[in-house]
């Protein structure tokens, strides 16, 4: 919806650079009324927002045609469909007011447990998932770099199936999912309908126990901007289940995504720009709740207050830090943790003044101006002597760091040093809170080898610029006719038959190789065709027939052609009208207005493989009459209605 809003505005901003000043046709009063409506939206004030958008639509509507000199009458045109257009925007936002309007009579009550802001450009990297599993875009999957939102794909790498978005040709957004099969991969597929629109679906997720998939969408049921959805797999069917929107105040008037539970069920995480500035998200944690109370609210500001996710006061709700490691504490662990903290603090000292070096020189060596090249040259100077005295602070650090975990070894606590200065690397927020974000490393992009599909093969007869060899093996049953190129002691190579497509391989004996061109089912067809096969350089090519893989006469061949036409003459088409109703059923009234008015002919019922219940009326040989008689029958019954050849 929200790429279906910017192109609207867009188009519109295009069509009015060549139209009459919007002071001549009176439209700024129609933009007020649609961007005062957009502000209500925004604040959760459906009703204000949908009479602003009602009104709008009355002014674009009783704009008069605008009073202009002959020299800009071309420019009417344009108008209409400038405005035109501005109309199905407007209906557009009128919608998401309405939903925000039904959505707001289903709202949940979550306990926030904490919020922090991060950057959008890697946010993600904050969540409670195990390291290295989020691969940036671009990647083998999806080859977007420039999403707003969508940043990167979650690869676990002990999962068999994976779901992830990536842009089609259009460049939309859509969930696909793969699967691997012994050590490759199926071909990327969408899931279903369901959980495609014309805008993105992004970010999917599924749940721990693998029967939820979460995601965002901005085309789908919602309130503007990406809402929150989940999906449901359903066992009976093997797919997933219609996407629910997750409601207020999970999804808002604002871009919301990325949910996930968490693996031990006690926390919801999304995050939301709800609220920020365009560079930045909030990433929410919610108690997790498995049978949530949803009841009504009316008021703007009560809604607009659940939305605004504040935490509660969470001071008797300390939990220690995802970064707590598993020794008592005590002075000698404090002691500890503070050395670990000089380790990682000299360390990004470290790794800053040596990008700052390496930036230096290379700002020295473009740079053409003798006093620029002198300051820089003093700068340069200065950090190669001070990069060596950290890196031997660094080392002193790290022995001292190394010396107390000697201690604890003593002393019968044991660690694990490799993680501990993993751990010293990682950015660390939110630690006066009841919650704690650890920032992960991004993953290595990932690399699939998916399963090649056998090619389709294509029967049509066709001269290209590559032939297509098949072996005869697929040649179907019954009589066929095809054009005889050659024989051969060796096997021919696509170059041989000199773009004839499809061209059939037999092999009847061990010196011996047969080339056949096409599969015809008409003797007319066939002829049709050998000019054109001789003129590619095959002078001597003949019609052969076969029946069923078999050689025979041509003269049998279409012998047996022509009994079959005669035959078909003889015995005229019968025609039934075939009903799915919706119900599955006829009742009294439906049953005799079919024998009615299709002259008491009979009506058969039947159960097709998947379970649906068909009833046949007829025969009929007039096909005429079988349409006619199907058009009464779909006035009265709700369903599927059709006419059918019988076989």
């Amino acid at each position: 919806m929200a790429k279906k809003l910017k192109l609207y505005a867009f188009i519109f901003l295009f069509a009015s650079l060549s139209m009459p000043s919007l002071a001549q046709v009176g439209r700024p009063e129609v933009l007020r009324k649609v961007s005062e409506g957009d502000s209500l939206r925004l604040i959760y004030r459906f009703e204000e927002s949908l009479s602003a958008y009602d009104k709008a639509l009355d002014l674009l509507g009783g704009i008069a045609s605008p009073a202009i000199s002959d020299t800009t009458t071309v420019a009417t045109d344009t108008t209409v469909a400038a405005d035109s257009l501005l109309a199905i925007d407007i209906q557009d936002r009128i919608l998401l007011s309405e939903n925000g309007r039904t959505m707001s009579q289903y709202v949940d009550f979550p306990t926030v447990i904490a919020r922090h802001k991060f950057s959008i450009e890697d946010f993600y990297l904050y969540y409670p998932l195990p390291d290295r599993f989020w691969r940036n875009n671009p990647n083998q999957l999806d080859s977007c770099a420039s999403h707003p939102f969508y940043k990167a794909i979650y690869l676990p790498e002990s999962e068999s199936r994976h779901f992830y978005s990536a842009a089609d040709s259009e460049g939309i957004h859509n969930i696909y999912g793969i699967t691997k099969q012994d050590s490759l991969w199926t071909l990327p597929a969408l899931l279903n309908e369901h959980m495609t629109s014309p805008s993105d679906e992004i970010y999917p997720m599924l749940s721990p126990d693998g029967r939820t998939l979460y995601f965002a969408s901005d085309g789908l049921f919602g309130v503007g901007g990406f809402d929150l959805y989940k999906s449901e797999w359903d066992e009976e069917t093997g797919d997933w289940s219609s996407p629910v929107n997750l409601g207020f105040p999970y999804s808002s008037p604002y871009d919301d995504f990325l949910l996930i539970d968490t693996e031990d069920g006690n926390h919801t995480i999304f995050a939301s720009n709800r609220d920020c500035p365009s560079d930045s998200v909030w990433v929410y944690v919610l108690e997790s709740d498995l049978i949530p109370v949803r009841k009504a609210v009316d008021n703007p500001e009560e809604l607009q207050e659940i939305a605004s996710l504040t935490p509660q006061d969470n001071t008797d709700r300390d939990k220690p830090s995802d970064v707590d490691i598993d020794i008592p504490e005590n002075i000698d662990t404090r002691r500890y943790m503070e050395q670990m903290s000089k380790v990682k603090a000299l360390r990004d000292t470290l790794g800053a003044r040596s990008v700052t070096l390496e930036t230096d020189r290379t700002r020295y060596a473009m740079s053409s101006d003798a006093d620029e090249r002198i300051g820089i040259s003093e700068r340069i100077m200065a950090l190669e002597a001070a990069i060596p005295l950290l890196q031997d602070s660094l080392k002193m650090a790290l022995d001292q760091l190394q010396k107390i975990e000697m201690e604890f070894l003593f002393n019968g606590v044991v660690i694990d040093p490799d993680k501990v200065l993993a751990d010293a690397d990682r950015e660390v927020v939110g630690e006066a809170t009841s919650f704690t974000f650890t920032k992960m490393s991004p993953g290595d992009a990932p690399r699939f080898e998916f399963v090649v599909p056998e090619p389709e093969i294509d029967y049509t007869f066709r001269i290209s610029d590559v032939g297509q060899i098949i072996p005869s093996e697929n040649i179907p049953d019954g009589i066929v006719y095809q054009i005889q190129l050659f024989a051969s002691a060796f096997k021919a190579s696509a170059k041989d038959i000199r773009g004839l497509s499809p061209v059939f391989e037999f092999h009847p004996s061990a010196s011996r190789y047969v080339y056949r061109a096409g599969l015809f089912t008409s003797y007319k067809d066939v002829l049709s065709h050998l000019n054109a096969v001789k003129r590619a350089g095959f002078r001597n090519a003949i019609i052969v027939a076969l029946k069923d893989r078999s050689e025979i006469k041509v003269a049998t061949a279409r012998a047996a052609e022509n009994a079959a036409k005669e035959a078909a003459k003889a015995a005229p088409t019968l025609y039934n009208v075939r009903i799915v109703p919706e119900t599955g059923e006829l009742d009294e009234f439906q049953y005799s207005s079919l024998r009615t008015f299709s002259n008491n002919a009979d009506i058969a019922r039947l159960e097709e493989n998947d379970g649906t219940q068909v009833f046949l009326l007829g025969p009929f040989v007039d096909k005429s009459k079988a349409d006619d008689i199907a058009t009464q029958a779909a006035l009265i019954i709700p369903g599927e209605v059709s006419v059918t050849p019988i076989q």
